[in-house]
């Protein structure tokens, strides 16, 4: 399972957010550039890189970071935040980032994910965003009618790399991931699982891992290694 730290950009800096909420960010360097190096230097092998400027405008913002943190490092990074046409999914590709993520498009326009997995085999990643199981958009201000394991069988056959799947209401909060939730969406499609939000500790990769040959292929952190009450190293030593 792999371990996929965050670096998330908002204003060309590395932020972290509470549940979502542009008004709870917490500051951690003016140089997201930085923070990949760090944890590429940890052993990270992919990076989650979200422009969160851009996830709000519904369009790239933060385009010039990303671009250098691709400069910078040798791993992998996938990128999400305000991905909703393919001249902007061919724009990361061009840049060389390996797996783009489409979030609230996937809802909207589910048709743009089946496009671009034929155009861009194996780099697209769906971003689902879960409040109390229903699917949630638009940098998370507004919750669909949709649940999220019916989201996630719309793009069973087309080719989908993962699904990034965050429980909102504990993204940012460090009270454990929902390994219920995320093992029901797991069992319910074969599109492999990074299960997000919520990790805070050994013990939460430990659980994810348990789960792991439900297809939890990943999980993505950010605020318990910012923190330090998740070593990653660490977390990537028993993972392996």
């Amino acid at each position: 399972m792999l371990i996929i730290p965050a670096v998330d950009i908002k204003n060309s800096k590395c932020v972290r957010l509470l549940q979502g909420r542009m008004e709870d960010a917490t500051h951690y360097s003016d140089s997201p550039v930085q923070m990949a190096r760090q944890w590429e230097e940890q052993g990270a092998s992919l990076i989650h890189v979200v422009d969160l400027d851009g996830a709000f405008a519904k369009e790239v913002r933060n385009f010039n970071s990303i671009k250098d943190i691709l400069a910078d490092i040798n791993v992998p990074i996938q990128v999400g935040g305000g991905i909703r046409e393919l001249k902007t999914i061919e724009m990361y590709a061009t840049a060389g980032v390996s797996k783009i993520i489409i979030g609230s498009e996937a809802l909207y326009n589910p048709e743009l994910v089946k496009e671009a997995c034929k155009l861009f085999p194996n780099k697209i990643v769906v971003g689902i965003d879960a409040r109390n199981g229903m699917v949630s958009v638009e940098g998370w201000s507004k919750t669909s009618g949709t649940s999220a394991i019916d989201l996630a069988k719309e793009f069973e056959a087309c080719g989908v790399a993962a699904i990034n799947f965050t429980d909102i209401h504990r993204d940012g909060m460090q009270t454990g991931p929902n390994i219920q939730e995320t093992a029901a969406l797991a069992d319910a499609v074969t599109i492999p699982i990074v299960a997000s939000g919520g990790v805070d500790s050994i013990g939460d990769i430990k659980k994810l891992l348990e789960i792991e040959d439900k297809g939890v292929t990943g999980v993505i952190t950010g605020r318990a290694i910012y923190e330090g009450t998740l070593d990653l190293k660490e977390a990537i030593r028993i993972s392996k």
